[in-house]
């Protein structure tokens, strides 16, 4: 018997993700709620869905279901994991883990008295550059960690206008100033993922915006914010230093929004626009990555309606770097999207849940990764000063922590 798994959210990025649940060797069901009955019933047609539900508190309410799969907005996260975790399901849950500390904490608390897997789903941790940088850092490549800087780049034109206005309905503005830094896992758990340390300490700056959309506007969201850029410098337990930029207003174009560069005292990784190369101690030796990094093709269907600047994050193929190997061999034709994460993603949750042991992106991590913007932000409020980012226990020393690569049997 495999599980079954609820889908809550119809929207343009659960869609990249539902045929890959409903075809993973350890699921036998999926079903799907949504506010918006068009959106239910159109993607129930399209992926041969047979139940249906008309919101989360009615799914979790009448369907039989093992976990839930969370594609909601981003600022409900947190109050929809707590729900689903409260009524005994695993989790899966797209970034950001939640938008405030009592969230944070309240969602930990209960995945450790309860048992259950939460798993975050932040794409970043299965980009190529990510992966690449991690297995060097692990074969001690990169020496001690001194420094890094990761980045998220997504002009409110480069797609966002749409989406947001896709999913927040006519109060879409009111939604779509979320500080940037309340939406920092991307950037942070590409350096954090890779060293394994934790940020300590942060001070941030913001940049006010002035954009005619009125969107970043002290009563132009619900967060009073009028902060469209945040930058910010962070120290992290190892002794090393990071640079984390969340920009939503910047005139950049590059081959991917989300990239980093990382630097230790052996050998470094460095990422530009349109480059990614490996250096070291050797004077000249410059290894050029890009082609390994790359991810072999992308493709759109005819009838697909995504937006033009979103094709190349919900459609890509897997790179020479990747595990491809652990993956289940009936992912091969499916979709695949955001530098070949997706399917990793949906294949370490559902590891997770077989196994009853840590997916590599639980709990804790997924506090790890989004605890420092919160700070950040508070940070930017008052001009930059330094602040302590709270800190963590550690999961329970009883709960293994699931290694994916080793476990590539697909039969109970």
């Amino acid at each position: 018997m495999g599980f079954k798994i609820g889908v809550a959210g119809a929207g343009r990025f659960a869609a990249c993700f539902i045929p890959l649940f409903k075809n993973h060797p350890f699921v036998d069901e999926v079903v799907l709620a949504d506010l918006i009955p068009e959106r239910v019933s159109s993607n129930a047609a399209r992926f041969g869905i047979e139940k249906t539900y008309a919101s989360l508190d009615d799914m979790l309410k009448n369907a039989d279901i093992d976990a839930v799969a969370i594609f909601t907005q981003r600022h409900l996260h947190g109050d929809h994991v707590i729900q689903s975790l409260k009524s005994g399901k695993h989790v899966y849950c797209a970034v950001p883990m939640g938008q405030t500390d009592g969230e944070i904490f309240e969602i930990l608390d209960l995945v450790k008295t309860s048992g259950l897997i939460y798993m975050t789903g932040e794409t970043s941790y299965y980009y190529p550059s990510t992966v690449l940088c991690r297995d060097r850092f692990k074969a001690g490549h990169f020496g001690r960690f001194v420094y890094g800087e990761a980045q998220y780049y997504h002009d409110m034109h480069h797609g966002f206008y749409d989406s947001f206005r896709h999913s927040g309905g006519k109060d879409w503005k009111k939604v779509a100033g979320l500080p940037p830094m309340f939406y920092p896992t991307h950037s942070v758990s590409m350096i954090l993922s890779v060293t394994g340390a934790k940020a300590t300490q942060v001070s941030c700056l913001g940049f006010k915006d002035d954009h005619m959309d009125g969107i970043f506007r002290e009563n132009g969201n619900l967060w009073q914010n009028s902060f469209s850029n945040e930058s910010a410098l962070l120290r992290t337990s190892d002794g090393g230093m990071m640079r984390v930029n969340e920009f939503r207003r910047v005139g950049w174009s590059g081959k991917n929004s989300v990239y980093m560069s990382l630097f230790g005292t052996s050998g470094s990784y460095e990422e530009h626009a349109d480059s990614s190369v490996w250096t070291s101690l050797k004077r000249g030796g410059i290894e050029n990555l890009s082609d390994d990094l790359a991810c072999r093709d992308v493709y759109v269907k005819p009838d697909d309606d995504t937006p033009d600047a979103l094709k190349g994050d919900f459609h890509s193929k897997l790179a020479r770097v990747h595990h491809q190997y652990r993956l289940p061999d009936c992912f091969a034709p499916l979709p695949n999207g955001h530098f070949g994460s997706h399917q990793f993603l949906v294949d370490d949750f559902m590891k997770a849940l077989m196994t009853n042991k840590l997916p590599p992106n639980h709990a804790w991590k997924a506090a790890e990764y989004v605890l420092p913007g919160l700070v950040a932000h508070q940070s930017a409020l008052h001009d930059g000063e330094t602040m302590q980012i709270p800190q963590i226990e550690k999961p329970p020393a009883n709960w293994q922590l699931l290694d994916p690569d080793s476990f590539v049997a697909y039969r109970f």
